[in-house]
């Protein structure tokens, strides 16, 4: 069965201070509250270790925010999948929209970065999506296709059922336009077919398929209530308490 999953990816943002802050409210949160989700977060790494030693029971799961394609060597600034599961880490984003339009990541970096996670029994969150043209042109179904299977598709049945997958619908993510429940439902059913058809329908229904276009407190609900939606890869709500919460109980 799949898991329902609020993600919170913290991006750049919050000095170490604020970032201990949120931390410790959100295990406060969690130690009082019943939730019908796993919590994850994603802060930068360089905070990565704290996550860990705050969240010392498995409380909330800790991801990186980006991994390298390579096991070691001369990448500076990179961290590696054998880093991340030396400090216990669960695993990592991979391929999210603004790795692929400020880093030019493709679908081909992303299945080398997932295999290297799986190889480490970590949890890869594969991001895909299609931009505001993809969209208006009608070709957002043949993009996301595409996507799904360069970066997933020369792994084993068994290997994808380890893989969460984050649809990030790009154009409704700060820019004013806003993506229906709806249109969210359609493009996850038409990730999770395309999977059953690859795969078979029993791996299929055991992918947890998030949603990451711009959810907030008010829409969580609806999105989270759609068929093959479940849960969501949140980003500038993740930041504060009130609306991360108000988002997890969307499940309630």
């Amino acid at each position: 069965m799949r898991k329902n999953i609020v993600a919170g990816n913290w991006k750049m943002n919050l000095n170490y201070a604020d970032a201990q802050s949120l931390m410790y409210q959100l295990l406060e949160y969690k130690k009082n509250n019943q939730t019908n989700c796993e919590v994850y977060i994603a802060p930068p790494s360089l905070y990565l270790t704290k996550a860990k030693d705050i969240f010392e029971n498995g409380e909330i799961g800790i991801f990186a925010q980006d991994v390298s394609e390579y096991q070691s060597g001369a990448y500076t600034g990179e961290l590696s999948v054998d880093m991340l599961s030396s400090i216990n880490i669960n695993g990592s984003l991979v391929s999210h929209s603004e790795r692929r339009l400020y880093h030019g990541e493709t679908d081909s970096h992303a299945n080398r970065k997932i295999k290297n996670l799986l190889d480490k029994n970590l949890t890869p969150i594969y991001c895909n999506g299609e931009n505001l043209d993809q969209r208006k042109n009608g070709d957002y179904l043949e993009v996301v296709g595409n996507q799904t299977k360069t970066a997933l598709f020369t792994l084993s049945a068994e290997e994808i059922k380890k893989v969460v997958i984050a649809y990030e619908p790009v154009w409704a993510i700060g820019t004013g336009e806003t993506a229906t429940a709806e249109q969210a439902q359609e493009v996850h059913a038409f990730i999770r077919d395309l999977i059953a058809n690859q795969y078979g329908k029993e791996v299929a229904d055991e992918i947890s398929i998030l949603y990451g276009g711009s959810v907030k407190p008010e829409n969580a609900k609806e999105i989270f209530s759609m068929p093959d939606v479940d849960g969501g890869l949140i980003g500038g709500a993740a930041l504060k308490i009130e609306d991360f919460s108000k988002i997890i109980e969307g499940f309630n």
